[in-house]
């Protein structure tokens, strides 16, 4: 049975986070991060953490050995987003997103 850890509201777009996460699906979870520590930016502190979140799970929740878990499922989904607004020429409006989105992790034991 797979164990999940979702991180709500992360305050950067899922463009930033998207391909660190298509990276790590079907590895191992010692593996992914392991990965993740040498990749640059800080989206990449914030996918390690959630992922550390989902392995912990699994282990104290469902009692699943920490060395043979992987990466089952992991998304990214868009969050809310912020609408600002910034001065532009001839008094005219320009608008700003400010993204979040929310990072899930799937994990579980490899047969």
């Amino acid at each position: 049975m797979a164990v999940k850890a979702v991180a709500k509201g992360i305050g950067m777009s899922t463009k930033r986070i998207r391909p660190l996460v298509d990276a790590l699906r079907g590895k191992g979870v010692q593996a992914s991060l392991d990965a993740l520590r040498f990749m640059p930016g800080p989206a990449a502190m914030r996918v390690a953490k959630v992922l550390r979140s989902a392995a912990a799970n699994a282990e104290n929740n469902m009692a699943m050995s920490p060395n043979r878990l992987q990466v089952v499922r992991a998304f990214v989904d868009a969050g809310p987003m912020l609408k600002r607004i910034r001065p532009r020429a001839r008094g005219r409006v320009g608008r700003v997103f400010r993204r979040s989105c929310h990072i899930t992790i799937e994990v579980d034991e490899e047969q």
